[in-house]
């Protein structure tokens, strides 16, 4: 399995608060980093899996079962897979 950087963007959600970091952490996302800035709250993955769709899968499905929505998720360009 390969390790995924990516951060998923929250909406609804701008303040992190211990309860929400809590929750996040008990529906799986103690691979994720959450922090705040400017008013948008965002969670950074460190996520191993078979591939990039899985993780940001399974992150979401994770982030969803803390009862938070994603808004949107972002990949920095030198944390994209290379083609062979």
């Amino acid at each position: 399995m390969n390790k995924y950087e990516f951060s998923l963007i929250l909406k609804g959600t701008s303040e992190l608060t211990e309860d929400v970091a809590n929750e996040l952490f008990r529906a799986g996302c103690d691979d994720g980093t959450p922090g705040t800035c400017n008013g948008v709250f965002s969670i950074d993955f460190h996520r191993e899996a078979k591939s990039l769709e899985a993780a940001i899968n399974s992150a979401i499905e994770n982030v969803k079962a803390a009862r938070c929505d994603v808004e949107r998720v972002e990949i920095a360009a030198e944390a994209m897979p290379q083609p062979a």
